[in-house]
């Protein structure tokens, strides 16, 4: 059981770049990454190809889906809604795909059950597991380091350098410590935030799958890979986009 949930806690490596002194090793929770990214760039490719000043039902869905976006952003963001919405739109759905994508996983793990029998046919079998890149702290980690300098761009931009440079005064000169050290802590509560709530999902369900029949899981990933996943994507979303808010408006 202990060997089973390390398994699915680490990533494993696929295959290696090498360089000329170096081998750079590519793991699974890059590769899940890569297909997650090429995934949303043809989806992106397909919804906005076409489009009609009378829309179809496609593409009626998928303004309504933007336009909730847009007013979500504009509630913590204010009147510079429009510059923020993409960006925040682009990880809110980077991680909706991500921390639901091992519903997707439709073979069972042929290396641990060759173990379990000892069969030697199912060592010949490939092994297929679509687990969430983010249960890795690296990937949450990039997310966090990538929100905070959206906050900063986006603060600039509205705001220039100096105005970007006064908020740290704000509301009085004491506070430029504290103020500082938000930059900090913000990622950080962001990284692991995510990465806490989505391994732990994964922890838990890996005991399920080990424990109990195989109709509980299945009612349980629900919850623990669909909706809980949905929820810490909406939950990084929103705080970034609040964040961003209150550089930008304060």
């Amino acid at each position: 059981m202990g060997e089973r949930i390390l398994e699915a806690m680490t990533p494993k490596k696929i295959f290696s770049i090498q360089l000329p002194g170096v081998e750079i090793p590519v793991t699974d929770v890059v590769i899940v990454s890569w297909i997650i990214m090429a995934v949303i760039i043809i989806l992106a490719l397909l919804f906005t190809s076409r489009l009609k000043l009378v829309p179809d039902k496609r593409q009626a869905a998928v303004e309504i889906t933007v336009e909730g976006l847009y007013n979500m952003v504009k509630n913590q963001t204010g009147h510079h809604y429009a510059m923020v919405a993409p960006y925040i739109g682009t990880i809110l759905i980077f991680l909706v795909i991500s921390n639901v994508v091992s519903i997707f996983n439709i073979l069972p793990d042929w290396e641990y059950l060759h173990r379990l029998t000892g069969w030697k046919l199912l060592d010949h079998i490939p092994t297929l597991r679509i687990l969430p890149p983010t249960r890795n702290v690296n990937v949450t980690a990039a997310m966090g380091i990538m929100s905070i300098l959206a906050v900063i761009i986006y603060s600039v931009r509205a705001k220039g350098v100096i105005g970007w440079i006064k908020n740290f005064k704000k509301p009085i000169g004491l506070m430029i410590p504290f103020n500082i050290l938000d930059y900090i802590f913000r990622p950080v509560s962001l990284c692991f935030r995510l990465f806490g709530n989505i391994l732990g999902g994964v922890i838990i369900m890996e005991l399920i799958y080990i424990v109990l029949p195989v109709a509980i899981p299945a009612a349980l990933s629900l919850y623990f890979d669909l909706f809980d996943g949905l929820l810490q994507a909406y939950v990084f979303a929103i705080l970034t986009a609040m964040y961003i808010g209150e550089a930008i408006e304060s």
